[in-house]
């Protein structure tokens, strides 16, 4: 009987009767079992995903009930902080609404991250969850004190010196001679000025009228009579 060899992707050559290669030769191109195989090959791709999803999100929530009785201790009225974890496309943990932690690329270890102004700043990055656990301890303790300053200002405002407002002077220092203050203008010149004007509009006016009707009595005498 005739055999075939036909090289594997192992690089082994495999051995089949001629007829059963011609008639596979002649068999159409199955698109359906094409995309069969690409399913189940994008199954495995998501498979091992999710496992690597998984095992983040499992070690960040470690991290978390290790950060619980921290955040235990924190004043029943601050409002600053809130732990949770976000189960996103990117694992993190949220320490507060600019502060996180995340693994890092080869997901061993923890970055502690803040988001400033001037970009995200690394607060601290370590293989162990306890060294993470004390630098959050740390931020928290920090962010505590800027609120009780806050809240200090707020009730209790600071004076401001009285030189550095203009009440007084320096010690040693020459004080100006105080200027005298402008003279106010009386109110009766005003009204006497506005009277002025107005008495000398109401002489115009008759000066106007009383030569407006001379001429017309001139006219009337010397045209009509």
């Amino acid at each position: 009987m005739d055999v075939t060899q036909n090289v594997g992707d192992d690089g082994r050559i495999a051995r089949e009767p001629r007829e059963a290669a011609t008639a596979r030769a002649r068999e159409p191109v199955s698109l359906k079992a094409a995309l069969r195989r690409a399913r189940l090959e994008s199954a495995e791709r998501g498979d091992a995903q999710d496992e690597l999803m998984g095992a983040a999100v499992a070690r960040l929530d470690l991290l978390r009930e290790q950060l619980e009785p921290v955040f235990a201790q924190l004043p029943e009225d601050c409002d600053l902080f809130d732990l949770g974890l976000n189960q996103g496309e990117k694992p993190r943990l949220f320490i507060d609404m600019i502060a996180f932690v995340e693994l890092t690329r080869d997901r061993r270890g923890f970055r502690f991250l803040q988001e400033t102004r001037n970009g995200r700043v690394l607060l601290a990055e370590s293989d162990q969850a306890d060294v993470i656990t004390q630098a959050v301890a740390d931020y928290l303790a920090r962010r505590l004190i800027e609120r009780e300053k806050a809240l200090s200002a707020a009730t209790n405002p600071a004076i401001q010196p009285l030189h550095s407002v203009g009440l007084v002077s320096a010690p040693g220092a020459q004080q100006p001679a105080p200027g005298k203050p402008p003279r106010a203008r009386p109110g009766f010149l005003r009204y006497l000025a506005r009277g002025f004007a107005f008495l000398i509009e109401v002489i115009g006016s008759a000066v106007f009228f009383g030569l407006l009707a001379a001429g017309v009595w001139w006219l009337w005498k010397t045209y009509f009579h």
